[in-house]
């Protein structure tokens, strides 16, 4: 597992290449990180005793909030779930259970573990596919057995004591002549040289839909995984499928390093690298205060606030990979708090979020950053899909300033979305273009302050179109 070594300020400079604004969210969403890789550094003794800082996020929607906690694990590659806490129900209530959150947590970290594992040993799985090419471009005839009834029975053998490896091993069967052996001595070589890259085989690959993921949700919140059981008492299921070589190399390889990878080593470390890189992020907590809506349901909100206090508290959840410790993941909680506050949770949830940042509401200047500067700018996404039927899209400074008024004035006269009244306006102002774009035969397109006038200012004005359209 990679320390979290970034420091503080290369955290906030990533994130500002995504996230607009929002700096004092951003600088104690950083230090928080950056006092996990600080507890790593401690003596043993100590690390037990230093707890993550939680973080909690208070602002209206579309300011940040989710887009800053999901950048911050990509950036430090930590598992990340992201929950909303009206999907949980109270014990005793149809639903998901608080548990599912780190089981989920779990899982992301076994599939990064994996991944990571399968690129250590990469290299080591595509020799033994190649080998597996050659035999398949240069198939060789088999032996005729000279005692069918002695290796029938062998076969039947085999199968009642689980020893399914002689399905595999049907190349030892194989009837190798000399004009066999030079014809996969030449096949090799052109692999090595890229030469057969493009050429089309047929191979035989595990058949993934013959799974068992159908199973009882009272088994999955005791970790218990039916289908990985299931799938262990049944043989593979092969299936034939025709692709390039340099595609059955890599599925191939993929289907090698299965065998290769020791599950437990891979189980081991992923429990490691959830319990102290893992990020959990709650959404909507103000949707469960007993006070966001009145007269229904009251007691089953606080009780999911009562179900998720020992998670964040600390404890532990059986997962399919082994029991996961809780103390030092890192929570972070948001929500807009319009018809609540932060104090009408309950105080022990309440304590167990230290660090509230308030983030700010959007501004003019901020839906001009917003189109144009980060690296996936809705400008710059917007004039990539258009060019892809030819045609170049411009868009003026002056038509972005009125997009963000435009953006800024709807948000204020109706429901405050943030930054997501961007794309509803966008996708209105470019409709035609988007239309017409593949017949129209045209170079070039400038979007001009009067195109953004003509097209949705009228619209902005009347305040009864506003609300159904913008």
């Amino acid at each position: 597992m990679n320390p979290i070594d970034k420091t503080p300020k290369e955290i906030v400079k990533e994130l500002n290449n995504y996230v607009i604004g929002q700096v004092k969210a951003k600088k104690a969403i950083a230090v928080a990180l950056r006092n996990r890789y600080r507890r790593l550094q401690l003596p043993k003794a100590m690390q037990e005793e230093v707890t993550p800082k939680n973080v909690l996020m208070i602002g209206p929607t579309g300011v940040g909030k989710t887009e800053i906690a999901r950048r911050l694990a990509k950036i430090v590659a930590a598992p990340f779930v992201k929950v909303e806490a009206t999907k949980f129900t109270e014990v005793g209530y149809v639903g998901r259970d608080v548990e599912s959150m780190i089981r989920d947590l779990a899982n992301i970290a076994y599939k990064m573990e994996k991944e990571a594992e399968y690129h250590r040993i990469h290299g080591q799985a595509v020799q033994q596919a190649n080998k597996k090419l050659i035999k398949i471009l240069v198939p060789a005839q088999k032996k005729q057995s000279e005692q069918p009834q002695q290796n029938f029975m062998q076969m039947l053998r085999n199968i009642q004591s689980g020893n399914l490896d002689f399905l595999e091993n049907s190349n030892a069967e194989e009837n190798v002549t000399d004009d066999v052996r030079n014809q996969r001595l030449s096949v090799s070589d052109q692999l090595k040289k890229g030469l057969l890259e493009n050429r089309e085989v047929t191979i035989q690959v595990d058949d993934t839909n013959h799974n068992f993921s159908n199973q009882s949700n009272l088994l999955g919140q005791m970790g218990i995984d039916v289908g990985d059981a299931l799938a262990a008492l049944t043989p593979k299921r092969k299936v034939e499928r025709t692709m390039t070589v340099a595609q059955a190399r890599e599925t191939l390889a993929r289907q090698i390093a299965e065998e290769l990878i020791n599950s437990a080593d891979v189980a081991e470390r992923a429990v490691k690298r959830a319990e102290n890189s893992g990020i959990v992020f709650i959404d909507e907590i103000d949707k469960i205060t007993s006070k966001a809506k009145k007269n229904s349901g009251e007691v089953s909100r606080e009780g999911v606030q009562r179900d998720i206090l020992p998670i964040v508290e600390g404890s532990q959840v059986q997962t399919k990979y082994g029991l996961v410790k809780t103390d030092h993941i890192l929570f972070i909680a948001s929500g807009a708090f319009q018809d609540s506050k932060p104090s009408d949770l309950i105080a022990e949830l309440q304590g167990r979020f230290p660090i509230r940042v308030e983030l700010d509401e959007l501004t003019t200047d901020d839906f001009v950053k917003i189109l144009t500067e980060p690296n996936n700018a809705l400008v710059k996404q917007y004039i990539a899909l258009i060019g892809t039927d030819n045609i170049k899209v411009t868009f003026t400074i002056e038509a972005i300033h009125k997009i963000a008024e435009i953006a800024y004035q709807v948000n204020h006269e109706n429901e405050n979305i943030g930054a997501r009244r961007l794309h509803t306006i966008l996708e209105r102002l470019l409709q035609d273009v988007l239309y017409e774009g593949p017949d129209m035969q045209m170079g070039e397109i400038t979007i001009t302050e009067a195109y953004v006038e003509q097209k949705i200012g009228d619209i902005a004005k009347d305040k009864d179109l506003t609300q159904y359209i913008l």
